[in-house]
This record gives structure tokens, C-alpha cells and sequence, in this order.
């Protein structure tokens, strides 16, 4: 059976899925596996704010080599400001527009396009999670707990994330920045402002704590990376009177590092800083993943010749940019992430060129011949 990548995805995006995602875009995905012989396992896990999420492993063959597909069927929530329904696909001067064409729906469509009918030797899985976007609380870490159970060890994994910037195929990434979250709380005492005496004003304070923390140098970065960097992305007090002085001030920050740190490192040096600024100031942190880096090998190798075929782009390899499952995933083996060009992902009128999709099924097609010995390296 072949499917249509541009249909998939289109069908895809009009499930709404916004992070944890679950039901009805599964369903859809699992059709069109099991019609291509696959055994498919779903689950759900978790209750709100993280979930329910739920999850997917779909496989197909036995033995070596078993080759992982890996993706999110979840969105970011769509905002305002869309010409028509984000989760009613159409097609608008040659691109694919909707919530997820882009992120990451239309590669997932692209590589189970890519799947040959019959497939002589090996193991071919697809780990598909409903929460990427989010804190990943109930994803992939789930999926890896359910491998580990049984015993099931892919050799390599493909991320289908979008990683292209100018054109698709210049750029894949072979690590990522690992991401932690914080909020630091400053106490104080409320008051009258026109009374500060009788009162303990903590503004101030988590003034001084912003001051110093934005002035720490982390590094210079790697060959591999670039430089790990702390933002405050938010700053707020319980009250919005202004003649009260607040009992308390917060500032949420996040910190992008590179394989120079472990969050756990960076969450101390953030508590002694800002004990250090304001004695009584409490930090909360929330590590969302580790630095990581695929060490080149095979799987380098398939993923480059195979783009260098279709479009005679020599990529990048890159650790730039954001984060993915991959942060978890190399736990269990080399990790690598290529797809679509990123410009439109979490945008209002978010899209995909046809193209491109259909070239990077054709791209993923050509990695599988490669991984099941149907065409040289």
C-alpha cells in the first residue's frame, strides 16, 4: 500500500492535538501503520496539568538492524490571529498550512509515506509520543520505560523534528542544548508604601538577584556548542495595587546549556547566587533534559548520503537551537534529528512547503535502503 504524505498530513492536522495529545490523531496513525504490517501499542498515562499523554510504539520485523523512527503527534496551542481554522488543513501557494505542518506532523506523515511494503530483514519502529511540546512529564521517557521492560534496543533512531533553515537538507542536528527552568522567590513583608518602615519591600531584593545573575559568564561554548545562556523570562509580585508593597517578588528564568554543565550543577549555582543577592530567597527548578551529542558513525553517515542524493545539499551538522526528545533517546542509542525547514514552527499560519514534504519522504526512503541493505551506503 503507498500512501500519500501530503494526505496523511493533512488528515493529521485536522486532529486537533494541542499538548498532551491524545485519541483521534492516534487512531489515524495507527490505521495507516497497521496497514502497513505493523503491530501497534498505545497507552495513556498521567492526569493533568501534564497529562493524559499517550503514547505509541508501532513495530514491524525482528532482529538486527532495528532502525527507530521517532516524533510527537502534539501541538503548541494554535493563538490568535489565523486567516482561516489551524486545525482545517488547505493548501495556499504551493504550502500546507495548519497547526503542526510544520511541527511535527508532516514529517511523521513523510516517513510513513517512506515505508516500503515488505521489508526483508531487520526491525522498524516508530516511538510517537503526545507530549513533546510540554514537559514531556508522561512522553518519551514513558517510551523508553516501556522498551526497557521488554528488552527492545534500537541501534539508531531518526528524530523527524524540523531542523532545515534555509533550505531542506542544510542542516541536521547531531546533539542539543540541554534546559532548565527555574522561579526564584524572594519574601518580604506587605505593606503601605507609604509606610516602608513597617514594611519589607522584596522588589528590591529580587532586583539584586537579577542584577547578579545576569552577570554570571557560563562559558564560551564548545567546538560542538555554542555558549550555554541564562534568560529571566518573567518577573511578578502577588499584588497589582500600587500603593502595596508586595509580601513576596518571583522571576522565572531558563538556562540553554551545553555539554560543559549538568542542570543539577547550574540549579546550585542559581541557589547560591541568589542566596548570596538576598538571604531567605528560594529557588524551584525543573530540568528538562541534559546536553547531549551523537558521536559521528553509521548513522551520521546514512542520514548525510541520503540527503546529499536527493538534493545535492552537503547539511550542517548542528547543535543549535532548541531542544528535543533526543535527550532522552540517547539513552538508548546514537540520536539524530532532520526534517523540514523550521521558519513557520509554533507561528501563527504555521506551514510546509508540498515539495519539501514530499522530498523528505523521498529522503527518508532512500534511509531506509540504506538500513535494510536495499541500496549501498
Amino acid at each position: 500500500m503507498s500512501l500519500d504524505p501530503i494526505a496523511l498530513a493533512t488528515a493529521l492536522i485536522n486532529c486537533p492535538s494541542v499538548t498532551p495529545a491524545s485519541g483521534a490523531v492516534f487512531d489515524l496513525l495507527e490505521e495507516a501503520l497497521r496497514s502497513l504490517g505493523f503491530t501497534v501499542h498505545r497507552w495513556v498515562m498521567g492526569e493533568a496539568p501534564d497529562g493524559p499523554t499517550e503514547n505509541m510504539v508501532a513495530l514491524r520485523g525482528q532482529g538486527g538492524p532495528h532502525f527507530a523512527f521517532a516524533g510527537h503527534l502534539d501541538v503548541v496551542p494554535p493563538g490568535d490571529g489565523w486567516a482561516g481554522d489551524p486545525f482545517d488543513a488547505v493548501v495556499e501557494d504551493g504550502r500546507l498550512v495548519g497547526r503542526g505542518a510544520n511541527d511535527m506532523k508532516s514529517a511523521i506523515a513523510a516517513f510513513v509515506a517512506a515505508i516500503p511494503a515488505e521489508q526483508q530483514n531487520g526491525t522498524l519502529s516508530l516511538l510517537i509520543t503526545g507530549d513533546e511540546e510540554g514537559y514531556a512529564t508522561f512522553g518519551t521517557p514513558r517510551i523508553i520505560d516501556w522498551l526497557n521492560e521488554r528488552d527492545i534496543k534500537p541501534d539508531m533512531i531518526l528524530i523527524g523534528e524540523p531542523t532545515s533553515v534555509d533550505r531542506l537538507g542544510d542542516t541536521i542536528k547531531i546533539g542539543r542544548r540541554g534546559s532548565v527552568n527555574m522561579w526564584i522567590d524572594v519574601p518580604g513583608t506587605q505593606g503601605h508604601v507609604a509606610y516602608p518602615h513597617r514594611a519589607d519591600n522584596p522588589v528590591p531584593k529580587l532586583a539584586r538577584v537579577v542584577d547578579a545573575l545576569s552577570a554570571l559568564h557560563l562559558d564560551d561554548g564548545t567546538e560542538a556548542f555554542p555558549p550555554s545562556n541564562l534568560e529571566f523570562t518573567a518577573i511578578s509580585t502577588p499584588t497589582n495595587a500600587s500603593n502595596v508593597i508586595p509580601a513576596s517578588a518571583t522571576a522565572q528564568l531558563n538556562i540553554r546549556f551545553n555539554n560543559l554543565h549538568k542542570g543539577a550543577d547550574l540549579v546550585r549555582l542559581v541557589e547560591e547566587t541568589a542566596a548570596a543577592a538576598a538571604p531567605g530567597a528560594t529557588v524551584r527548578a525543573r530540568i528538562s533534559g541534559e546536553a547531549f551529542l551523537t558521536p559521528p558513525g553509521r548513522l551520521y553517515d546514512l542520514v548525510v548520503s541520503a540527503i546529499r542524493e536527493e538534493t545535492g545539499v552537503e547539511p550542517e551538522l548542528s547543535t543549535s537551537g532548541g531542544t528535543s526528545d533526543g535527550r532522552f533517546l540517547i539513552q538508548l542509542c546514537p540520536v539524530v534529528d532532520f526534517g523540514l525547514p523550521n521558519a513557520t514552527m509554533h507561528k501563527v499560519g504555521e506551514s510546509a512547503a508540498l515539495e519539501d514534504i514530499r522530498a523528505l519522504s523521498r529522503i527518508y526512503g532512500r534511509i531506509l535502503g540504506k538500513v535494510f541493505a536495499q541500496s549501498p551506503l
